[in-house]
């Protein structure tokens, strides 16, 4: 498994900016199937632009021996490298009934929902393989209500500023917009708390 420092630095890597594999919501969106064997390609973007796509099956068919097939390549030029990974899955049953599903990492052999591979790295693994920190932890304390605020509105679908407000997705209950608002005039009183500080600092 490689590591930071073979390539460029980025300083100290983070799960928001890696790519991501999460079980559960191949299995929500059908792109994984219990009992099915299902390929496809899994995409993803930054910013609205493309970050970068692998090649798959969820092999679901065998049971006991449940797993993903990854297919992709990395780096470039005379380090351009063909990879062909394996990830075992397995479930727990909950107390509520149904199954959960799991991958299990390669490199740690823990139970995980998520799957990472970083920037610089060369295979999927978990977060804790990678030690991958949170966006949100590098960002200073003053700033987190900000950050979370945004991050709030963007998962809305809203505009990203203190003045947007919070957007009501259509088909979104009233119950679970309220419940978000609620949080959002948290977030809100905090940035302005911690403004309200700053400034009485600069004076």
């Amino acid at each position: 498994m490689g590591g930071y420092g073979s390539g460029r630095n980025t300083g100290t890597p983070t799960a928001d900016a890696s790519l991501r594999i999460d079980i559960a919501w191949m299995l929500r969106t059908g792109h994984a199937k219990v009992g099915g064997h299902i390929a496809g390609t899994l995409r993803w973007n930054c910013r609205g632009e493309p970050s970068g796509s692998i090649s798959y099956t969820a092999r679901m068919d065998e049971p006991g021996n449940e797993r993903l097939e990854l297919s992709y390549t990395r780096g470039e030029g005379e380090r351009r490298e063909s990879v062909r990974q394996t990830i075992r899955l397995c479930h727990t049953v909950p107390h509520y009934g149904g199954k959960r599903w799991w991958m299990i990492c390669p490199y740690q052999g823990i139970r995980v929902g998520k799957l990472y591979l970083p920037g610089d790295g060369d295979r999927f693994a978990s977060r804790k393989a990678w030690r991958l920190a949170y966006h949100i932890q590098h960002v200073a304390h003053r700033d987190r209500p900000l950050e979370r605020l945004f991050s709030l509105q963007k998962k809305l679908g809203g505009r990203q500023s203190v003045d947007a407000g919070l957007p009501r997705p259509k088909g979104m209950w009233q119950r679970t917009y309220d419940r978000h608002m609620e949080r959002y005039e948290r977030l809100d009183a905090q940035c302005g708390a911690e403004m309200m500080a700053m400034f009485a600092m600069l004076r």
